[in-house]
C-alpha cells in the first residue's frame, strides 16, 4: 500500500487516540520550573476536568517531600473524581521503592523506566539485556501484586532502534507476556525525523502487532509534532504532549498544535476540548513563568491577528484568508493589527467592533496617521482609535471626563509606597490616599477607594501589565506600558508613553477610565 493509500484508509478508519500530558514530570524538567503542589493539583484539574486528556503524568517517584504532597492531593481528587486510573508517575527499575512510594501517596499507575537501547543498559547501568530484564520482571510482579498497573517506558528507544533492534526486540519478547498494559516509545534525545519516525514505529507492530505503543517526541530538531503524527499513522495509540511544549532542552510535543492536527489532517478521535487550549496554556504560563512566544500555534497571542490590509479586505469577501483554524474554535477571536502594515480594511473592521462609523475619506486619512505611527514603531491598539479619531479628523469632542488634576507618589526604606492623588469625574471633584505594594499600585487603590466609596461603582480588574523599552534604550528612554483590563465581561488594553514607568502607567489608568465613562 502506497502512502497516499495508507492516508487514506487511515482516514476512513479514523482512530482514537490517547493523549497524555507530561507537563507535571516532563515539562517540569524545563529549566527554572518548579510547579507547588497545589499548582499541580490546579493544572492536573484544568487537563482531567476541562481539556479532556486521557491521562496526566505527575511526577518522578522518590524525588523530594514536595513531589510527594503533590502527588498524594492530586490522587485524593481523582480518586473523589473517579478519575485515579488517569494519574501516572514516573518510577524506576529499584525493586520495591518506586512502587512503594507510588502506592503510599494513593496512586495505582507506575510508568516504570527501563532501558530502550543496548548502549544505555551497557554503560549506564553496566548490566547485561538479561540482568535489566530480571529486574524489571521483578518490579512489574510486585507492582502487580499491589493492584497497580504499568506502563513501561523504553528510554533511549530511538537510539536502541537505530544502533541495536535486536536489543529492543528481545526485551519486548521477554516483556509481552507480562501485566504490562502500555510500552511507551521515547525519543529521548530527538534525533527522529518523520521518515525514520515511520520505519521504526512499523517495525515494531510488525514485531508486536497487539501491543500499545505510546509515542513520547522531544523537539530538539523541531520535529516533536512531525514526528508525533507519523507515529500515529503507522498505529501508534497513544501520544505524550505537554502545555505549550514544555520539556528539557527544546521541549515536547506541545499539546495545542497535536490535538490541531490530528483533527484536520488526519481526522483522528480525541476527547479533547479545544475550546480550553488556550485556557490552560495560560494557566501553566502564569505557574511556569515561561511566557508563550506571541507567535506560537493555537495559543500565540497574535496568531489569530491579521496585519496586512489585503488579508482584512479578503476576510471580508467570503473569508478568502481564514483555514480551518478559527480562533473561535480555540475560545479565541479574530483581531486585525493597526500598524504600518493596516489598510483600510484592517481599520474598518476595528471601527466596525468600536460601533465607530466613518465616510470614506475620513476612514483614508485616519489610515495614513496609524500607518505614520507604525513607521515610529507605535503600538496601536483598538482602543487608541477614538483618540486618533477625534485627533485627525479634529471632531469637536467633549472634554475627558476623567481628569487627574494632581498626584504624589512616594516610596521609602521600610514603609508601603503612599499615594495621593486628586481627580475630577464628571466634573466633580474627589481625592484620596492610599498604601499599597508599589507606587502604581497605591495609585491604583487610591482610584479604586474613590470608585468604591465615593460613586459606589466597580474599578475595572487589571488583567496584565507590560513594560518594553526601546533596544538600546538607556535610563532615560521613554517607557511604554500596555495595561490590559476586564470590565463588564470584555478585555480591553490601553498604553501610556513616559519617560517614568509609573507615570506611564498612571496615564494608561486615566485613558482607561475615559473610555469606560
Amino acid at each position: 500500500m502506497g502512502e497516499k493509500e495508507q492516508l487514506t484508509a487511515y482516514r476512513h478508519i479514523a482512530p482514537a487516540i490517547e493523549i497524555m500530558d507530561s507537563t507535571l514530570r516532563d515539562g517540569e524538567q524545563t529549566s527554572g520550573v518548579s510547579f507547588l503542589p497545589h499548582e499541580k493539583l490546579m493544572i492536573a484539574r484544568k487537563l482531567l476536568l476541562d481539556v479532556g486528556v486521557d491521562r496526566v503524568e505527575v511526577a518522578s517517584a522518590r524525588v523530594s517531600d514536595g513531589e510527594r504532597d503533590a502527588v498524594r492531593m492530586i490522587c485524593n481528587f481523582a480518586e473523589r473524581s473517579g478519575l485515579l486510573d488517569h494519574i501516572e508517575v514516573l518510577g524506576f527499575v529499584d525493586g520495591c521503592q518506586s512502587v512503594d512510594w507510588i502506592s503510599d501517596c494513593g496512586g495505582k499507575v507506575i510508568n516504570l523506566l527501563a532501558k530502550g537501547s543496548h548502549r544505555h543498559c551497557e554503560q549506564q547501568l553496566g548490566k547485561p539485556l538479561q540482568e535489566h530484564i530480571d529486574d524489571i520482571l521483578r518490579v512489574v510482579d510486585y507492582a502487580d501484586k499491589r493492584g497497580m498497573q504499568v506502563n513501561l517506558y523504553l528510554e533511549d528507544w530511538s537510539n536502541g532502534m537505530k544502533d541495536s533492534p535486536q536489543y529492543v526486540y528481545q526485551l519486548m519478547s521477554r516483556l509481552s507476556d507480562t501485566p504490562i498494559r502500555r510500552y511507551m516509545l521515547p525519543d529521548t534525545l530527538g534525533i527522529l525525523n518523520p521518515l525514520q519516525c515511520v520505519e521504526y514505529m512499523r517495525k515494531m507492530l510488525r514485531h508486536f502487532p497487539h501491543a500499545h505503543f505510546d509515542f513520547h517526541a522531544h523537539n530538539d530538531y523541531d520535529l516533536a509534532v512531525s514526528n508525533s503524527l507519523a507515529a500515529v499513522l503507522c498505529g501508534c495509540r497513544g501520544l505524550h504532549v505537554t502545555v505549550n511544549g514544555l520539556g528539557e532542552r527544546c521541549g515536547n510535543a506541545p499539546l495545542a498544535s497535536v490535538q490541531a492536527i490530528l483533527k484536520d489532517h488526519f481526522h483522528a478521535r480525541t476527547h479533547i476540548n479545544e475550546s480550553q487550549l488556550n485556557e490552560v496554556s495560560r494557566l501553566v504560563e502564569g505557574y511556569s513563568g515561561i511566557a508563550i512566544a506571541s507567535n506560537q500555534p493555537i495559543v500565540g497571542e497574535n496568531v489569530f491577528t491579521q496585519v496586512a490590509g489585503v488579508h482584512a479586505d479578503g476576510d471580508n469577501k467570503n473569508n478568502l484568508y481564514c483555514n480551518e483554524l478559527v480562533p473561535e474554535r480555540f475560545g479565541r477571536k479574530r483581531e486585525y493589527a493597526l500598524g504600518k502594515n493596516s489598510g483600510k480594511a484592517n481599520i474598518a473592521k476595528n471601527l466596525e467592533e468600536l460601533g465607530l462609523e466613518l465616510t470614506p475619506e475620513q476612514t483614508r486619512i485616519v489610515t495614513r496617521r496609524i500607518t505614520e505611527l507604525g513607521d515610529k514603531k507605535e503600538l496601536v491598539t483598538q482602543d487608541d482609535l477614538p483618540y486618533i479619531v477625534s485627533d485627525v479628523l479634529k471632531h469637536s469632542v467633549a472634554e475627558d471626563k476623567v481628569k487627574l488634576l494632581s498626584y504624589m507618589v512616594c516610596t521609602s526604606y521600610g514603609l508601603k509606597p503612599l499615594a495621593s492623588i486628586k481627580v475630577e469625574i464628571n466634573g466633580q471633584q474627589y481625592e484620596a490616599d492610599s498604601t499599597g505594594d508599589g507606587q502604581y499600585d497605591a495609585f491604583v487603590k487610591a482610584m479604586r477607594k474613590i470608585y468604591r466609596e465615593k460613586l459606589n461603582r466597580t474599578f475595572p480588574i487589571l488583567a496584565n501589565y507590560t513594560v518594553t523599552i526601546p533596544p538600546g534604550g538607556r535610563t532615560d528612554a521613554l517607557v511604554q506600558t500596555v495595561v490590559t483590563w476586564h470590565s463588564d465581561d470584555r478585555d480591553f488594553k490601553t498604553k501610556g508613553l513616559d519617560a517614568d514607568q509609573t507615570e506611564a502607567a498612571i496615564k494608561a489608568t486615566i485613558k482607561m477610565l475615559n473610555i469606560i465613562e
